[in-house]
């Protein structure tokens, strides 16, 4: 009787209809938001932009523009958004020295944990713009990333 059991339950647990049991399974939680140490940078109005920026270039080859923002990519992959406490999106498409080595968030931190933060360097198109976005937050904000999740299919020329 009980091999009997046994084998109707395994037969059950290898079945297709098994896979329909899934959606009783406790779902996955969201990963917790990031502390990231937010800073900014512009492509006109004075300095603070390197010739690069000044173009509009970023280092994925897109053109910036508002709403795009600067990280280390072995942390956030490029083409991740990024959503501010206030609902902001902001899509990630460039890098640069002092946001991968985390220059702010390591000489403006108090604690530790913030000194560990990440950091995203937000883009404005004026430095106005953007001195007056950094006056109005604050420094180290928590932020959720999402990242890419499918790759574009590739598609062959078959002659």
């Amino acid at each position: 009787m009980k091999g009997i059991i046994v084998a109707i339950l395994t037969a059950a647990m290898v079945s297709p209809a098994a896979a329909a049991f899934s959606f009783f399974k406790k779902k996955k939680q969201e990963e917790p938001p990031l502390l990231a140490r937010v800073t900014v940078y512009w492509a006109s109005g004075g300095r603070g932009s390197d010739p690069f920026t000044r173009k509009h270039k970023c280092a994925t080859g897109m053109r910036l523009r508002d709403g795009h923002c600067a990280v280390d990519p072995e942390r956030i992959p490029y083409g991740s958004n990024i959503i501010l406490p206030d609902g902001t999106n902001l899509s990630a498409v460039d890098t640069g020295t002092a946001v991968r080595n985390r220059k702010a968030a390591r000489l403006s931190g108090t604690t530790p944990t913030e000194r560990d933060a990440i950091v995203i360097d937000r883009f404005f198109e004026t430095k106005q713009q953007a001195l007056a976005w950094a006056d109005t937050h604050p420094h180290f904000i928590p932020v959720r990333v999402i990242t890419p999740t499918s790759v574009s299919p590739t598609f062959t020329r078959t002659s």
